[in-house]
């Protein structure tokens, strides 16, 4: 059953004891939001997540002034699975939108889902997504179609062109048989192979034009970076800055990026109206070495259900509505973005069932514990994890190891050794090392039936179960 906005708007209202009046006309101007999502960034890539080697100010300021999460997750350490939960709320394999789709691709996002832009576009929001989409490179698929009014960024990864493993200058070619990589403005391609260098400046341009232009009315800008991904890059300004390698370089410059937006908001008196988001769309693709970021503590890294596959940096910042400086270990996922959005602006949620949920009273600091009791880890349409409370089950399942990192954007060797049935307690085993599954048989009976109870749903790929609640994605 739909929440009627104004309703919604209230509770939140009284959640901030703003209080709300009685009609949509009286209310305040609903907050902007502003999302920032990188790709493969790192759990601890950020300073003030521990990185040894990137110093992010910009960043750090926005955890200051608002909340880190230190158990905040994406539903799939890969690309297009991972940004499908974001922008719909859904588990991936409830929008069947699973890995990344690739340049041949013929399918992306349904059009019946509802998408964060849709959700805010009936209260009047000017809405524009700058950056990485891919959730279908097609006309049809774009985010032009999807709510949102503007567009500028790429289609689909930025390593999915000619070179893959190099740049222009060098001319390494990994994939020969992929198409120029085009870089379009609302449905338009005005440019091929772009210099990687030149990304996050053209972005970080339209992000601060578009604000400017909208700063009169409640807009939301979705801010898909294509970096830190291979091939890595920095501009001018930022190469060679650091003194600690180009990645470090490529990271600044993304602080960099967020810190003149958040400064534009603070230009136009808009910070106390706007709550930012900043997150990662998975855990770094450490094959890469140098070229990569890093996962601190956590096990693993992308194409992997360990920590650091799906554990990615989380910060909500809204001053005055968020308390500063406050850490949350409450788990919490890009699916509750979507949910979150709708309580705070007072939008309808969508009519098709999402899997998120709103977490505006643990960001007002009304509780502490998270509305997310279990949280599941799928990769490839494969269920291989759950977690509850601080407990975390795997099931037998093949899993992608670094055997050795590369350098200087070329991948090191992998393997595919199988892990077996494993519980481990996070709160005391972040590492996911010491398994306690035959000291704990009720702890795994009861998450191996919630899991069941999953596969029910969802689906599983491994046991070769088709889900009762999938929908079907767009063809």
């Amino acid at each position: 059953m739909k929440q009627h906005p104004v309703l919604i708007a209230c509770t939140f209202a009284l959640l901030l004891g703003t209080g709300c009046k009685s009609t949509p006309a009286d209310t305040a101007r609903p907050p902007n939001i502003v999302i920032f999502f990188t790709d493969d960034m790192g759990y601890a890539d950020l300073s003030c997540y521990g990185s040894t080697v990137c110093t992010t100010p910009n960043l750090d300021a926005l955890a200051d002034r608002g909340m880190r999460f230190t158990s905040f997750y994406v539903t799939a350490a890969v690309c297009s699975a991972s940004r499908s939960s974001l922008i719909t709320g859904c588990y991936p394999e409830r929008v069947s939108i699973q890995g990344a789709l690739g340049p041949r691709a013929k399918h992306g996002l349904h059009p019946d889902e509802t998408t964060i832009a849709e959700l805010v576009k009936p209260l009047g929001y000017a809405t524009c997504a700058v950056g990485k989409w891919h959730l279908g490179h097609l006309p049809r698929h774009l985010p032009t179609r999807h709510g949102f009014d503007e567009y500028l960024g790429l289609p689909y990864s930025n390593d999915m062109w000619p070179w893959h493993y190099g740049d222009q200058d060098r001319g390494l070619i990994g994939s020969p048989n992929w198409p120029d990589l085009p870089v379009i403005d609302g449905e338009e391609t005005i440019e091929l192979n772009p210099r990687q260098e030149s990304l996050t400046p053209r972005y970080t341009k339209r992000a601060l034009d578009f604000i400017d232009r909208s700063k009169d009315r409640p807009f939301l800008l979705y801010f898909a970076y294509s970096h830190p991904h291979v091939p890595i890059a920095a501009s001018d300004r930022f190469k060679g800055k650091t003194g600690k390698g180009l990645y470090a370089d490529m990271i600044a410059e993304i602080d960099d990026s967020v810190g003149e937006v958040v400064k534009r908001l603070d230009e136009h008196g808009l910070t106390k109206d706007t709550l930012v988001i900043f997150a990662s769309d998975n855990g770094p693709w450490t094959r890469f070495g140098n070229h990569a970021g890093e996962t601190g503590p956590l096990r693993g890294d992308k194409g992997t259900s360990f920590e650091g596959g799906v554990r990615v940096p989380g910060i909500f910042c809204w001053p005055g509505k968020i308390p500063a400086g406050v850490d949350s270990d409450a788990i919490a996922s890009t699916l509750d973005i979507l949910p979150t959005i709708a309580a705070v602006t007072g939008a309808e949620l969508p009519p098709l069932k999402i899997d998120g949920h709103s977490i505006a009273p643990l960001l007002t600091g009304e509780t502490d514990e998270s509305p997310t009791q279990t949280f599941y880890y799928y990769y490839g349409g494969e269920l291989q994890a759950v977690r509850e409370g601080d407990w975390k089950m795997h099931a037998p399942h093949k899993w992608r190891r670094v055997v050795k990192q590369g350098m200087d954007g070329r991948p090191g060797p992998q393997d595919f050794p199988t892990i077996g049935l494993s519980l481990f307690n996070l709160k005391d085993d972040i590492g996911e090392s010491n398994n306690r599954a035959a000291e704990h048989p009720e702890i795994v009976e009861r998450l191996q039936q919630h899991m069941e109870a999953m596969r029910i749903d969802l689906g599983d790929r491994l046991t070769k179960r088709k889900g009762s609640g999938v929908r079907p994605n767009g063809q």
